[in-house]
């Protein structure tokens, strides 16, 4: 001992003639925190349970419990309101910097119920929003009770904590009646995807299909619920968040991997989700009311409409019930008394006991723990309480070998990487019968990313790998690659306003497969994932109609010697790529929107078209048709192609480049009108873009 003293002793004095050296000690506690309630056969909680009662076990390890109290909540109603007291609309008190945080494990709040009603006006239109304005108000007038403390929070262009927590039913019926209804209620509601058969007429050919812009809208709103999640974590309490919205579309290619992370930060900070529809009871008519345009086509006699309805709701709500139901929460759907939501959220969270513990296992390496909690044999109770949780992750600079082993570990973690934002986008072209391509693009924003400078210009590097996996979860494809970036002084003092952009290609046979991709910038180790399901389909069924591929949008053409990063290199690899085309690579549009300096490029290829039996060409003919709103704003003049591909039988290439410097900004339908002459087969697929000032 004495040793040990006289050696840290020298060390101080060393430090002390080098002042420019700084020594800084660092500690950390992995305190976990778990909330068990404990009932009788009748439903009750059991009071006066001592810390000996509780065996805890973490990965089948005992763990002694190191925090320890009960929470007894009440169910008194709270003292008569007045009203008169409550400040005017448009007069809501000053807004709060957070959520008041408590040292680990110190019970902040002691026998208090905490429920956060956070409200997403980016999802909520106006009568909504109005709907849920009211049951909260309701709820604070005439259900709130004396051991309630409730916070407010709002999702528009970004979240905001418009309410600490507080029993005070005057300030938070002020903060309520203060919302600006109809803000960001132009972000509501997802537009649906019609055809022929089906849509409103509204002057326009086809509605137009959204997918690019939920996608950012559905990642938006998941990371918004995530955020309040890790506020509410430093308080040990249980937590209720009640989360008001009109439904989270699903479009096919939102990221999966975000709704993990958003249920992995709810189960860590000790959240129940508790989403409820604002909508009410949904009860279509058959032909659509008076808040649409009439049903255009034989939609409404055959049905379709109903069904196309009915799987929209359907899959809104799916969203909101797997938020729920992951978490500890229930969703409220399909009732018009909003406020039965909230209570249902108020009753759930009765007493319980607050157990804290530090884990015996310290390292971060981001995998599920297993917590057990039993009582001692001669307590005869009911026991409720989360069943694990995902450990914390942190990521270190590593070598070569470190790195690797890191990414891969990070692409089998059930807890999502999620600090860098990143979207995707799958397309497909047929090869073969039974053989298609299918090109995978990543987009990075450059915003996210650290810079080093080295001499004149700014460099960094990322590594990227993934994985596809068929229906039964078979290995289809895998790709590892890494990428060195270098940037101009001129192009790192703009990358505010640019994106990386990653490409590679994997050949697949027709069916329905998972994709599961992570990047990694390694200037500050930042780790992002994507997951997503796609279907390659089987054209070769498809026998009554117009065989498409995907379709790319796009405004640039980049040699391959310039672009970001390939993992296929190969010549096979890059001659199987329709997107590659003499030595340049069409780059997708993953966000689709343009500027008015640019001009918009489409692609897309048409199989097994009518031929001439004597000339053995095609005859089909295509154009491009822009509408803002329900006007038609401009029409290419019509093409007709006739040459096949020698390489690839049957496959005609479509190629489109329109010029955007006459079009007003704002946001178009565009709809590709393509007529088989031959073969008397038409199509009209269509997509939605932005054009930028």
């Amino acid at each position: 001992m004495k040793t040990a003293v006289i050696i840290l002793c020298i060390a101080l004095l060393a430090a002390a003639q080098e002042p420019q050296k700084e020594f800084v000690f660092k500690s950390s506690s992995n305190l976990v925190i778990v909330n068990v309630e404990v009932k009788d056969k009748s439903g009750k909680p059991i009071q006066g349970l001592k810390k000996e009662d509780f065996t805890v076990l973490e990965d089948g390890k005992p763990q002694p419990v190191s925090v320890f109290e009960f929470q007894k909540l009440t169910e008194t109603a709270a003292p008569p309101l007045n009203l008169a007291n409550i400040t005017a609309p448009g007069a809501p008190p000053p807004r709060p910097a957070g959520i008041s945080t408590a040292s680990a494990g110190v019970i902040r709040y002691q026998d208090r119920r905490l429920m956060v009603l956070l409200f997403d006006f980016s999802s909520m239109p106006v009568a909504d929003q109005i709907r849920a304005q009211e049951a909260a108000l309701k709820f604070l007038e005439k259900q709130m009770t004396t051991a309630d403390l409730v916070s407010i929070m709002t999702n528009t262009a970004r979240l905001r904590v418009e309410q600490d927590f507080t029993d005070d039913r005057e300030t938070l019926i002020s903060v309520i009646k203060g919302f600006r209804i109809g803000e960001s209620s132009e972000l509501a509601g997802d537009a649906e995807v019609g055809d022929a058969d089906n849509g409103d007429d509204t002057g326009a050919a086809f509605i137009p299909d959204e997918t690019e812009f939920n996608i950012f809208n559905t990642d938006k709103k998941l990371t918004a619920l995530e955020t309040a999640a890790k506020m509410l974590a430093a308080l040990p309490e249980k937590k209720a968040l009640v989360y008001f919205s009109s439904g989270i579309s699903k479009t096919g290619t939102e990221n999966q991997s975000q709704l993990r992370a958003t249920i992995n930060a709810a189960v860590r900070s000790n959240v129940s989700f508790y989403p409820i529809d604002s909508r009410g009871l949904i009860a279509n008519a058959p032909a659509g009311d008076a808040s649409h345009a009439s049903q255009r086509g034989t939609g409404i006699f055959s049905g379709s409409v109903q069904r196309t309805q009915t799987a929209k709701v359907n899959d809104q709500q799916e969203t909101l019930y797997s938020l729920a139901a992951d978490t500890g929460g229930k969703a409220f759907l399909d009732n018009n008394d909003l406020a039965l939501g909230i209570a249902q959220a108020q009753k759930d969270v009765g007493s319980y006991y607050i157990l804290g513990y530090y884990s015996s296992n310290a390292a971060q390496d981001g995998k599920f723990r297993r917590v057990k909690v039993t009582l001692s044999p001669a307590i005869k109770a009911n026991v409720d309480y989360r069943s694990g949780y995902f450990a914390s992750k942190q990521f270190e600079k590593f070598n070569a070998a470190d790195k690797e082993r890191q990414l891969e570990e990070a692409l089998l973690l059930g807890d999502p990487l999620t600090d860098l934002r990143m979207v995707l986008e799958v397309d497909f072209f047929r090869l073969a019968k039974d053989s298609y391509y299918v090109p995978v693009s990543v987009k990075i924003p450059a915003s996210q990313i650290d810079l080093k400078k080295k001499g004149s210009d700014q460099v960094t590097e990322f590594d990227f790998i993934g994985q596809i996996r068929d229906s039964k979860g078979r290995l289809a494809g895998n790709v590892r690659d890494g990428i060195r970036v270098k940037l101009s002084e001129a192009d790192a003092a703009q990358r505010s306003r640019k994106s990386f952009q990653y490409s590679t290609g994997f050949t697949l046979a027709p069916g329905v497969y998972k994709l599961k991709f992570l990047s990694r910038e390694n200037q500050t180790g930042k780790m992002g994932t994507f997951e997503t399901s796609f279907t390659v389909p089987d054209l070769s069924s498809a026998a009554s109609s117009l065989k498409l591929s995907s379709v790319v949008w796009s405004s640039q053409r980049e040699a391959l010697s310039a672009a970001v990063g390939d993992a296929g290199t190969k010549k096979k690899v890059l001659a199987a790529d329709p997107l590659v085309q003499d030595g340049q690579r069409l780059v997708p549009s993953i966000t689709r929107a343009f500027r008015k300096d640019q001009n918009l490029l489409v692609y897309l290829e048409v199989y097994d078209s009518g031929t001439d039996a004597e000339t053995k060409s095609a005859s089909v003919t295509a154009n491009v048709s822009f509408f803002l709103g329900e006007k038609k704003a401009f029409e290419s003049p019509a093409v007709t192609l006739n040459q096949l591909v020698k390489s690839r039988r049957g496959t005609l290439p479509l190629q489109f480049q329109v010029p955007l410097a006459k079009m007003l900004p704002g946001q178009y339908t565009c709809q590709i009108n393509i007529v088989d002459e031959i073969g008397r087969k038409f199509a009209f697929p269509r997509g939605s873009l932005v054009v930028l000032p």
